[in-house]
């Protein structure tokens, strides 16, 4: 028997019975993260000029930080197994790296190209909201967000070919590395999937 983050006990894939304390030292822990990771640059702005944060800067990545923590809670709501729970903490670590990473260096270059990459956890809300949370239908939505995260580099390279920085080969290996973790959380919402029980021959 495992015991699950937030307190519940679980069998390895089997549905969670019972709750944690509403505020377990997993949650805390949620909560405390984002704040924490703010620090690293407001402490690194004291001592080095390489950190030149401004206060729309902390406001940005604040919003991403705590938007994935309240997402991830949302959603996990609805999990009856340790893998959906996977699949969203997958999930929403993903997004918040595309997010972060795309809002400070851009993905392809620094141009307005990189908007497109807005679309991907759009993707992902929009299916969810169609899927109704439910695994199945989640599992379809992260394989659209693999797909439109490999269509980006495509469609920026035919429609406007801008400059590719790093380089086209690397822009499509780091989109390559976003597509695989999109499919990592497709797999474990796959595997929440409630299995059809079969009856026995008499």
């Amino acid at each position: 028997m495992n015991t699950d983050m937030d307190g519940g006990n679980t069998m390895a894939g089997n549905p969670i019975h019972g709750g944690g304390p509403r505020w377990s030292r997993w949650r805390i822990a949620r909560w405390s993260i984002p704040a924490l990771l703010l620090l690293v640059p407001l402490v690194a702005m004291q001592v080095s000029d390489e950190w030149n944060w401004t206060p729309r800067d902390f406001v940005f990545i604040g919003t991403i930080l705590y938007g994935a923590v309240f997402t991830y809670e949302l959603v996990a709501r609805k999990a009856v197994t340790t893998a959906y729970r996977a699949a969203v903490g997958v999930a929403v670590v993903t997004a918040v790296l595309l997010l972060w990473v795309n809002g400070a260096v851009g993905i392809i270059g620094d141009g307005p190209v990189n908007l497109m990459y807005f679309g991907v956890p759009a993707i992902g809300i929009a299916g969810a909201f169609i899927a109704s949370l439910e695994p199945r239908g989640m599992a379809w939505a992260l394989f659209a967000m693999a797909l439109a995260q490999m269509l980006v580099p495509v469609i920026a390279l035919v429609v406007w070919n801008p400059p590719f920085d790093p380089g086209v080969l690397p822009v499509f290996i780091l989109n390559g590395v976003f597509a695989g973790l999109w499919l990592t959380s497709a797999g474990l919402f796959r595997r929440a999937t409630p299995r059809a029980h079969v009856a026995s021959p008499a």
